[in-house]
């Protein structure tokens, strides 16, 4: 299982079509639990998660990457057969 970051157009935007995507590295998983408060990605599996603008902050800190500021960014568990 692997944490994937996804954003799209906000909703007045009346475009659902997936603008950015990331899949979090293995090393950076923990830290990224621990922002959202998350015990487990085993637990949180469900569904994806709406960051928040102060989340999607933090999380670019701690992964070192420029997320978009633009999008509604949303966080989610995704089974993986090969990590990237």
């Amino acid at each position: 299982m692997c944490l994937c970051i996804t954003g799209f157009l906000p909703d007045e935007a009346n475009d659902s079509s997936l603008q950015y995507e990331l899949d979090v590295s293995s090393e950076f998983e923990q830290a990224v639990m621990e922002i959202l408060g998350w015990r487990s990605l085993a637990t949180e599996a469900d569904g994806e998660l709406l960051l928040s603008k102060e989340q999607v902050r933090q999380i670019a800190t701690v992964i070192n990457e420029v997320l978009p500021d633009d999008l509604d960014m949303f966080i989610g568990v995704e089974a993986s057969m090969l990590r990237r």
